[in-house]
């Protein structure tokens, strides 16, 4: 059976490229909102953190309507921590769109992402966004995409693409380059050509693998796939089984299905060969779990995720100043959080430390684990969290790490300090290349050489670099990497602090805190100069004296504190600190807070 009326695709591209922004208007353009309907700017990023950020963190599915096809589109995150979301869901897909910027081109995460399609076979539209760029350069980037098609070792199908020239945000699409188009229907009318339409035994016993699973309080967790076989009917009974039998198979029962339209979900009594679904009512139903006919168990082969490379331990707050913002504050309820967190992000690893309230949490880079940290933030937990760690790997007999390709585009004057500090940190210059005034080049990094190192480049770029990267392969250990230069201004005593001790305290770096700010001893306020700590007293008030002139306090100006946004207090840390993190605060602390002890270990080790 070959479904005309159907075509399932996935939008696919590096970070900002513009995917979210021409899902709006293929929405717009195809009817699915009223005329007169408000609809939110980048409509598919739907949660909070996605659109303070302006990323896509969650795989997102939709569908449109085009001349009698149902177009299944799936929005995936471009961040290359978040690539397991991608390689999951392509395999729900029949073919992708692939985004490419008319002026920034081909970037790592467009590598990563295609060569996961041309794995599996699918065809690629190539889209060329963003024609409306002054610095658009369009016959540039067509030699750069085929390029990376031919590197990639596509197949002589897949190098014939199709080529689309493309605003998004002014919703216009062309198949010529130099003619602007007026709405989206050279790209519809390319998806329903190109796109091969989904083919299945209709009358076989049912398959449907899930590629992705949603949770609802409500009805608990929502498997999301595709029909791959047969027809799944509401109330049906089935067989969940997994292709790499990790767990015996079990029974269960469709209770209630949906399938997709537009932004919502509408209940449905059956669905077919191809088409992509929710279903709810089966228990500990997983990612890459295959429902199956009762008579016929056979499950399908799931893609394989990339494993972790980056990872930190969440442990329960001990700090001074523990349980008064958190309302889940205990080891059980930070374990129960991050197991449910393992439902929906197949990327993500979690190992109980032995005899400790301990978690080992490993994820794709600093990104990935930042979001879940932010996520359980505002969610209301409490806890602390580590400085993070590559995950390092025997390949051989020898001790290997995660490289990763580091592409950095930055004005011609910034290329001279970049070196300088890729130098220090065993980058290895791949490719170096003149774009107008800038300069892109690429580098092999090992990714511990990346900590700490983000806030450093926009120092130094002035803020006008582009930093990507995405991870390549594990090489032999590189050796050792000087870790952070600077040191800490440690809190000396318990207290509030004051403007005269932040006066006498900014001399000796740059605070993090402000007046009024409750500290406690061992708290990080800020950061020194001098590559070791230094303990400031910033409670210190001024001692009262009869000869005090008046007005004398007003004299006392402070240097605006710099406020530090969860990723700059993840790079910050130094191996004897850790972050504490709350629904209200973000503190920084050593891991042993008494003075005089710190001073002793120090001794210890010299």
């Amino acid at each position: 059976m070959v479904r005309k009326d159907l075509r399932n695709i996935a939008i696919i591209a590096h970070v900002d490229h513009g995917k979210t922004t021409l899902v709006d208007e293929m929405l717009k353009q195809s009817g699915t909102f009223r005329e007169n309907q408000e609809v939110a700017e980048r409509v598919m990023d739907s949660g909070d953190l996605e659109r303070e950020r302006g990323i896509t963190i969650l795989s997102k599915n939709t569908a449109i309507h085009y001349k009698g096809v149902k177009i299944n589109v799936v929005d995936t995150p471009g961040h290359a921590d978040f690539g397991g979301e991608v390689e999951r869901v392509l395999k729900m897909v029949n073919g992708v769109v692939l985004l490419v910027d008319a002026a920034e081109g081909s970037m790592p995460q467009t590598r990563f992402v295609l060569q996961k399609a041309l794995e599996l076979g699918h065809r690629v539209i190539v889209v060329i966004n963003k024609i409306d760029r002054p610095d658009a350069r369009l016959g540039e980037i067509e030699d750069e995409v085929l390029e990376l098609l031919l590197d990639l070792d596509a197949n002589e199908e897949q190098l014939e693409s199709p080529m689309i020239y493309c605003s998004g945000r002014e919703g216009v699409a062309s198949r010529d380059p130099n003619v602007k188009g007026t709405d989206l229907t050279p790209l519809f009318d390319t998806i329903l050509d190109y796109i091969p339409a989904p083919e299945g035994d209709e009358t076989g016993p049912l398959q449907l693998l899930v590629s992705s699973i949603d949770y609802n309080d409500y009805v608990g967790r929502i498997a999301i796939g595709r029909v791959e076989r047969g027809t799944i009917r509401q109330n049906q009974e089935i067989i969940v089984t997994d292709y790499h039998q990790s767990r015996p198979a079990y029974k269960g029962k469709v209770v209630s299905m949906y399938q997709i339209e537009g932004l919502q979900r509408t209940p449905a009594e059956t669905a077919q060969v191809g088409d992509i679904v929710c279903v709810s009512g089966i228990a500990d139903i997983t990612i890459g779990d295959t429902v199956c006919d009762p008579d016929h168990p056979e499950p399908l082969p799931f893609v394989r995720i990339s494993e972790p490379t980056v990872e930190m331990t969440f442990r329960v707050n001990d700090s001074p100043f523990a349980g008064q913002d958190g309302k889940f504050v205990t080891s059980r309820q930070i374990k129960d959080r991050l197991e449910r967190e393992l439902l929906k992000d197949v990327s993500l690893r979690v190992k109980a430390e032995d005899g400790s309230d301990a978690y080992h949490v490993s994820g794709r880079g600093e990104m990935h684990l930042s979001i879940l940290i932010e996520t359980m933030r505002r969610e209301g937990y409490e806890f602390s969290v580590s400085t993070p760690r590559v995950l390092y790997k025997k390949i051989d007999g020898v001790k290997c790490e995660p490289v990763e390709r580091l592409v950095i585009d930055v004005p011609e004057e910034c290329v001279g300090s970049v070196m300088e500090k890729m130098g220090g940190r065993k980058a290895e210059l791949v490719q170096m290349d003149p774009q107008g005034s800038r300069m892109r080049m690429e580098f092999l990094i090992p990714s511990r050489g990346l900590f700490g190192y983000r806030s450093e480049f926009l120092t130094d770029t002035r803020g006008e670099g582009i930093l990507n990267a995405v991870f390549e392969k594990y090489e032999p250990y590189k050796g050792d990497i000087p870790t952070r230069a600077n040191g800490s201004l440690v809190a000396f005593e318990t207290g509030t602090a004051v403007p005269y001790g932040l006066f006498n305290a900014q001399e000796r770096g740059t605070l993090f805190i402000g007046p009024s700010t409750p500290v406690y001893e061992g708290m990080v306020v800020g950061s020194s100069p001098k590559s070791e700590d230094i303990n400031v007293n910033v409670c210190k008030k001024k001692h009262l004296t009869n000869t005090r002139a008046s007005g004398s306090d007003d004299a006392l100006r402070l240097i605006p504190y710099r406020q530090m946004s969860l990723e700059e207090c993840i790079e910050f840390l130094a191996e004897d600190e850790i972050l504490e993190v709350t629904p209200k605060n973000y503190r920084i602390r050593k891991q042993i807070l008494d003075n005089v002890q710190r001073a002793k270990q120090r001794a210890a080790k010299k």
